[in-house]
């Protein structure tokens, strides 16, 4: 687990390293908020979108998405791939 003093800097890493990869994989994306920041991501082809959260977990950190979607913050390139997924599913 992490001290409380570099929690914002760790999380806002985790976030960058993560919209670092989505372009990879079609994805567009939007850090927002500043104290407790997150990510907006969207598939531009298909119009969904999802939040990612990091959030630091027993060992690390863990990215968190809708619907249930989680990997460690450790592997973003597995993280944009598994979020890619989700976003290219059509309803």
């Amino acid at each position: 687990m992490t001290g409380t003093g570099d929690y914002g800097g760790q999380r806002l890493a985790c976030l960058q390293a993560l919209a670092a990869r989505l372009p990879e994989h079609g994805l567009a994306a939007r850090l927002l908020g500043t104290d407790d920041p997150l990510l907006s991501v969207w598939h531009p082809g298909t119009g969904r979108r999802t939040i990612v959260f990091a959030s630091p977990a027993r060992e690390g950190w863990m990215y968190l998405w809708a619907p249930g979607g989680q990997e460690r913050a450790d592997n973003p390139g597995r993280a944009a791939e598994l979020i890619s997924r989700t976003l290219s599913r059509h309803p």
